[in-house]
């Protein structure tokens, strides 16, 4: 939607209440939006969002607008992704960043067909730019959700 901000709170958000308790961190989140958008500052103020996909052999490739000053995991190796074949059944992936982009695979997924991130209840996810904005959740395909 033209002229809006969203901040992103998968890391701050709490399992049990839809009201994260951190109340700093989406203000300052929600600022950097309103400065760049209202204000047309040049700042970063948005997390690392879904751009693109590239098949390549038994991975897929990830691009993402508002990389910022890079792609950085947080805590250790990035978590969070999943990835699947044709069958549309998904399971945890490796995932590592490589040049401002992810690179996504599984020993079990030999022909891959989508990527999922952050697209569990509660998810463990660690993807940020290095402006410390983190990824917003995201799925590459269109098949139908299933509970």
């Amino acid at each position: 939607v033209p002229n809006t901000g969203m901040a992103v709170t998968i890391d701050i958000g709490d399992p049990v209440d839809i009201h994260p308790g951190n109340k700093q961190d989406v203000g300052k989140r929600l600022a950097l939006a309103a400065c760049h958008i209202a204000h047309g500052e040049k700042v970063v103020f948005s997390g690392p969002i879904y751009k693109s996909m590239t098949v390549e052999g038994n991975a897929i490739r990830l691009a993402f607008n508002h990389v910022g000053g890079g792609l950085e995991s947080r805590n250790g190796e990035l978590t969070g992704f999943m990835i699947a074949g044709a069958d549309g059944r998904f399971v945890a992936a490796n995932a590592r960043i490589e040049n401002n982009t992810v690179v996504v695979s599984s020993p079990e997924v030999a022909v891959p067909a989508a990527v999922r991130y952050g697209y569990l209840m509660n998810p463990v996810c660690n993807l940020y730019n290095k402006e410390g904005l983190p990824a917003s959740p995201f799925r590459t395909d269109n098949w139908p959700l299933t509970p």
